[in-house]
């Protein structure tokens, strides 16, 4: 999770921006930014980005990888009870593999919906629980388990889009992409094939990545 650019990364950078329609006047709020691997990757990019996690620890390394180089506002809250001066600020919200950490969708959702202006967004990409390899990633990649990452199964668009809309929010979308993990998707060669991929309807169901989008 250290930060560092990628193609792979910036895919998923390129496709939560085109679906919340990011443009770099906004203000935008990261939540689960944990050590900034995304985070930075925006403010590179040129977005009025601020960050949102738990863990005073990771936003601490967010600074230290950052090294001075982009004035990103760090806020270190329960994304639950966000901090009051927060609300009604934001145009955008966005999370990376972050709403399958979460155990209370319905109550999360609500807080989150209260940080945006009306009209704003907010945007999530997230593994689709309906391709088999996350479940092979779970058993062997020794600092992931199944009490920490088992909240995959409930990325499903039925489970999301009831809390997202009993929370408030309007105008629900998903849309899936992706193909290759990072060693290939990192090739030029890979990224042209994975873009093949994508559009064959057969393995539409099972793309790795899923954007999910709803409006205040």
């Amino acid at each position: 999770m250290i930060p560092q650019e990628t193609q792979y990364l910036r895919r998923h950078i390129d496709e939560v921006v085109r679906v919340a329609g990011l443009s770099k006047g906004i203000r935008v709020i990261e939540i689960g930014c944990g050590m900034g691997r995304y985070t930075l990757l925006l403010a590179k990019l040129g977005f009025n980005v601020e960050g949102l996690d738990l863990s005073p620890f990771l936003l601490e390394k967010l600074s230290e990888f950052g090294s001075g180089r982009y004035r990103i506002p760090l806020h270190c809250a329960d994304i639950a009870h966000p901090p009051a001066e927060l609300l009604g600020q934001f145009d955008a919200l966005v999370g990376f593999f972050t709403l399958h950490h979460l155990h209370d969708l319905l109550g999360s959702f609500k807080a989150m919906i209260r940080l945006l202006k009306p009209g704003g967004c907010l945007v999530f990409l997230e593994p689709n629980p309906y391709n088999p390899l996350y479940y092979l990633q779970i058993l062997l990649t020794p600092s992931m388990t199944w009490k920490g990452d088992g909240g995959i199964l409930r990325m499903r668009r039925g489970i999301i889009f009831r809390a997202m809309r009993d929370a408030g929010c309007s105008r629900l979308g998903m849309t899936r992409f992706g193909f290759f993990p990072p060693f290939l998707s990192n090739r030029p060669w890979g990224q042209k094939i994975e873009l093949i991929l994508e559009r064959t309807p057969i393995w539409r169901p099972l793309l790795p990545f899923q954007i999910f989008r709803g409006q205040r």
